[in-house]
Parts: C-alpha cells; sequence; structure tokens
C-alpha cells in the first residue's frame, strides 16, 4: 500500500466522495444478507409452518428492500466513481505540469510512446482502483463479516466446519498476487515500449517510406508486439493455475456445509430454512473470497501503474528558481568564465574551458563542424542544462539568480528543427506573446519573409497546420519559428541553424531584416553557411568542444592556416566549382 499512501494527495482531498460511496455500500451490503434471512423465514415460518398469510407482507418488505437498494446501489457507484475522476484528474495534472518543468536532460532519454502510456493507461489504471477496487475490496469485508455472524448466530458448530478451508483459500490468493503483481510491472513496461514503436514509425513515416524500410519496421513492430502478448500469456498462466485451486477449495466449503448440515437438519438440530439460508450465505462468502483473485489483479495492475506515475513525479528538477529569484529585465551582456559541460559522466567533455565576453547589442557567430559544441554553448545560455563547471553571466550576474521564467523570456531561440503546434498560423507565431494583436504578428511575419507565403495559403494567417506544421515545407515553418521569436522581441537572440532550410536567395532577405531585429539584441548566430556569419562581430570557431579560434570575418581569413580559412575555402570553391558548371551548361 505504499504506493497510495505516496499518492495520496491527490485523492485524500476528495474523501467525503469516498466515505459517502463506503457509507451507501454498508447499506447495500447489509440489505444483500438480509436476502437469506428472508428465504429462512420463509420456508420455516411460512412454508413448514403453513401460516400464508405473511407471504404479501413478506413479498411488500422485499419490493422495498429492493427500491432501497436500487438507490443505495447508484449513490454508492456514482460517488465512488466521482473520487476516482476527481482524483486522476488532478494526477493527470500534476504530471503534465510536471513533464512541463523536467529539464531536458530527462527527455534525452525518455520515450514519448512511454510518457503517453503512463499519461493514460496508468492513469487510468490508478483511477479504476480508486473508483471501483477500494470498494470491492470493502464489500469482500463487509458481506464475509456480515454472513459470517449470521451463520454463526445458526449454527456455530456448522459455520466452523463449512469455513474450515478458508485458510488455505486465502494462502492461495496471497501466493497469487506475489506472482502476479510482477508479471504486470513487466506488461505495462511492454505496453510502454509497444507504443514507443507506434508513435516513432508514425512521426517518422517520411523517412520510413523514402529509404523502402517498410518489411523492417513492421518486422520490428511484430517482435515488440510478441514481447507484449508472450507477456500477457505469461499472466495469462499465473491465473489459469491458480484460479482453479481456489475453486476447488470453495466447493470444498460447498460438500462440508451440504454434508454436516443435512446430518444436523436430520438430527433435528438445524431447520431446513436455515440450511438453505447457510447455503446462500456460503456463497456470499466463498464468491468474495473467489473474486479476491479478481480484486487483487485490479489492486497489482493499479499499484503497478502507481509507481510507473511516481517515477515521473519523484524525478528530479535539476534546474529550478533561487529562493529568491530576480525579476528584473534583462540587457543582454553574456560572459562565459571557463565553462565546461558534460551531458553525462560516460560521454566525453561536450564544452572544455569555454570563456568569451558578449557585449549589449554585439552579433557572436559560432561555426565548427557537427558535435564540436556550437548548441550545447546556446543551450547553457538557456539554462537548458547546467553546465559543470564556470559561471555564466547576464549583465553581470550569475543566470541562477535569474528566474527561469525572465531568463526565458528574454531570450529568443530558434531552432534548426522548427516545431510547429497544430493550432493556426496565427497562434503558432503569437505562442510566446498571445497578447500580441494581430498587426504586430504580420509585422514579424514579414520581417521574417514569411507573409508572402502565408497570405497564399486559404485562410491566412487562420490557416489551420496539421501535426508539427504537416503542409508547410522545412523552410516555411523555420520562418513561422523565426516570426514567433522575432515576436517575444528579446533582449537575447540564439539562431541555430535558423535559415538552413531555405533557399540562398530568401536566406538573404531574412538575413537583411535580422540585421534591423538584431540592432540592441545580443545575438548568436549557428551557422554552417559562412554567409551567414559574415556581418558577426566576433567569430568562435568550435571543435572538440573547445574555442579554437575568435575574431571577425576579415580577421579569421587572414589566418590562412586556421580552422575557419580552410572552410571559408571548401565553401566558396565549391560555389565557384558550381558556377563554372552552370556556366558550361548554359554555353
Amino acid at each position: 500500500m505504499n504506493t497510495f499512501k505516496r499518492l495520496k494527495e491527490f485523492y485524500w482531498p476528495y474523501k467525503k466522495f469516498f466515505i459517502s460511496s463506503m457509507l451507501f455500500l454498508i447499506v447495500v451490503t447489509a440489505i444483500t444478507v438480509i436476502y437469506p434471512i428472508i428465504l429462512k423465514i420463509t420456508i420455516d415460518d411460512v412454508i413448514l409452518a403453513g401460516n400464508s398469510s405473511l407471504v404479501p407482507y413478506i413479498a411488500f418488505g422485499f419490493i422495498l428492500l429492493m427500491v432501497f437498494k436500487g438507490f443505495a446501489t447508484y449513490y454508492h457507484q456514482f460517488l465512488g466513481d466521482l473520487f476516482g475522476v476527481r482524483a486522476v484528474y488532478e494526477l493527470r495534472n500534476a504530471l503534465y505540469k510536471k513533464l512541463q518543468y523536467l529539464p531536458f536532460r530527462y527527455y534525452d532519454n525518455a520515450k514519448t510512446g512511454d510518457l503517453m502510456s503512463r499519461l493514460t493507461a496508468d492513469v487510468e489504471g490508478f483511477r479504476f482502483f480508486l473508483s471501483f477496487g477500494f470498494a470491492q475490496l470493502l464489500n469482500l469485508v463487509l458481506i464475509v463479516s456480515f454472513s459470517f455472524s449470521i451463520m454463526l448466530y445458526f449454527s456455530v458448530p456448522l459455520a466452523l466446519v463449512t469455513l474450515a478451508s478458508m485458510p488455505f483459500l486465502i494462502l492461495t490468493v496471497y501466493k497469487f498476487d506475489k506472482k502476479v503483481h510482477p508479471a504486470f510491472k513487466h506488461i505495462r513496461k511492454s505496453f510502454g515500449r509497444l507504443t514507443t514503436k507506434v508513435q516513432e514509425n508514425i512521426s517518422g513515416m517520411n523517412t520510413v517510406k523514402s529509404l523502402s524500410r517498410e518489411d523492417f519496421e513492421i518486422d520490428n513492430f511484430v517482435d515488440k508486439n510478441s514481447d507484449y502478448k508472450n507477456k500477457s500469456i505469461d499472466t495469462s498462466n499465473i491465473w489459469a493455475k491458480y484460479f482453479p485451486i481456489m475453486e476447488l477449495i470453495g466447493q470444498l466449503c460447498v460438500v462440508f456445509l451440504l454434508g454436516y448440515g443435512g446430518w444436523l437438519v436430520i438430527q433435528g438440530a438445524l431447520q431446513p430454512g436455515e440450511l438453505v439460508a447457510f447455503f446462500s450465505l456460503v456463497w456470499y462468502i466463498i464468491g468474495p473470497l473467489m473474486n479476491l483473485g479478481f480484486i487483487i489483479n485490479t489492486f497489482s495492475q493499479s499499484k503497478a501503474s502507481g509507481e510507473r506515475l511516481l517515477e515521473v513525479l519523484n524525478e528530479p528538477e535539476d534546474i529550478r528558481d533561487a529562493e529568491q529569484p530576480l525579476e528584473t529585465p534583462i540587457k543582454g551582456h553574456v560572459q562565459f568564465k571557463n565553462v565546461s559541460h558534460q551531458y553525462n559522466s560516460e560521454e566525453e567533455l561536450a564544452l572544455h574551458n569555454v570563456s568569451f565576453e558578449a557585449p549589449t547589442g554585439k552579433i557572436i557567430g559560432l561555426i565548427g563542424a557537427t558535435g564540436s559544441g556550437k548548441t550545447s554553448l546556446t543551450q547553457l545560455i538557456s539554462r537548458f542544462y547546467e553546465p559543470n563547471e564556470g559561471e555564466i553571466l547576464i549583465d553581470g550576474r550569475d543566470i541562477k539568480e535569474y528566474s527561469l521564467k525572465t531568463l526565458r523570456h528574454h531570450i529568443g531561440v530558434v531552432l534548426q528543427e522548427s516545431f510547429l503546434f497544430s493550432s493556426s498560423i496565427r497562434d503558432n507565431i503569437a505562442y510566446g506573446n498571445p497578447e500580441a494583436t494581430l498587426e504586430q504578428i504580420i509585422e514579424a511575419a514579414k520581417r521574417a519573409q514569411a507573409h508572402d507565403f502565408i497570405m497564399e495559403l486559404p485562410d491566412g494567417y487562420d490557416t489551420v497546420l496539421g501535426e508539427r506544421g504537416m503542409g508547410l515545407s522545412g523552410g516555411q515553418k523555420q520562418r513561422i519559428a523565426i516570426a514567433r521569436s522575432i515576436l517575444i522581441d528579446p533582449s537575447i537572440l540564439i539562431l541555430d541553424d535558423a535559415t538552413s532550410a531555405v533557399d540562398m536567395k530568401t536566406e538573404g532577405k531574412i538575413q537583411a531584416a535580422f540585421r534591423e531585429v538584431m540592432t540592441g539584441r545580443t545575438t548568436f548566430i549557428i551557422a554552417h553557411r559562412i554567409s551567414s556569419l559574415r556581418h558577426a562581430d566576433e567569430i568562435l570557431v568550435l571543435d572538440n568542444g573547445k574555442v579554437v579560434e575568435r575574431g571577425t570575418h576579415e580577421q579569421l581569413i587572414a589566418n590562412e592556416s586556421g580552422a575557419y580559412r580552410r572552410i571559408y575555402n571548401i565553401q566558396y570553391q565549391d560555389q565557384h566549382a558550381f558556377q563554372q558548371r552552370q556556366l558550361g551548361v548554359s554555353s
């Protein structure tokens, strides 16, 4: 029950619904165990005694009990379900909120499909036990207690003989729980892997089809599905092994009842009606105890689900606000002092002893081979990750002193892979500034060279995009993302290869617009094209996490043996060769 204790904060505030539901359940159970007593009275006091005048009264009383039980059952089930629904509403909100604040480090290893499984199937599994499992467990305790008490009232010896095999049934149920809980935990994990495979396949369908890997993906899915099937079969085997044993023990109770109870009736120590009542009562005990396997099954599934949910809720939020964070506006003076960064202890340093200064309003270019640390450097500015060593200052203060909201509100980031939401273009551009007017949105789009193609769409700025911006080209998505970043009016602008998906002509227009946007803003430009960096105030050349060169474009070009000059030669020699080929074709 430790899992339920740790999740108590989500369901205990709604205990009034649970308690009310349980009170109605007590009424329902009490009425249920009255049936055998009515049977006993009907047989012994009416039929055998020949007192038929009592029949109308018994029938009318029975009808009243049924009506009252119907009302009690309705409120018991409704309030119980309300208890579960309200609780998981808070739990689901807490999980989603937690996911919003978990650091990038967590998402580096997390699987989307597995997280979706936790927020859907696992939350629902936990809710089912809150709504019905607790009630079934209490119902079992109540009906067994009430029934056994009435059986003792009728005949203590018969009650003890009849229920002599109950300890064996309870022991079997306990062993069943020990086996079935780990099995359900394995099923949950397997289901998470299965949903992850489906999610990845659908998201990467273009890649799958372009490389004709449909058969490979089918085989991969079949493997995951087979694992889920096998674990489900293993769990079914546990059920198949233990349920016949539980049923056999339950049937032994009936054998003892009929044998010893029949002998007591013959001896005159027990009335026939009491034996019939006993027969009904013993099934009120055997049925719930046999159903205990199903209750334990439900409990085991919800416990396994709760453990997976707690894994998310207990995940540490490494990057948090200071106790008294700064809310002051940021001008944009950035300093790196001997900064080193490592994503995990098993990998090499992504950044090694990096130091530089970017005064307010200056443009810093970052260039280097893939994996050289360009993106890692800019991600540290926004505190997406924390450096292992060194300090990062903005306006002379450690970035840890600023609140995350303030810090990131003043930093506009345009990533190489632009993500757009399944909403209108207008909402996508205004995502970081929901209060922006349409005129401001249009102005931002014009600066990003996006206005013209937006107006060509059926509904213009009200055009609703497909998932992840489906229906737009890579360049169009990038330009919308650039407009989104421009609209928040940041003090620091980070362009992570933001024009890689547009053509040279459009790139020139965007860069011309950016020069106006960059005025007064500290800007970091990550690019592979030297043409994107020529106007930077300082260019940092990175290699294996180290700054190997720095200077203006002209200064770096002058160093003929430098890394920047080698990149320049490669790019412009290729461009010159391409132009020569084009001239040859045209002539």
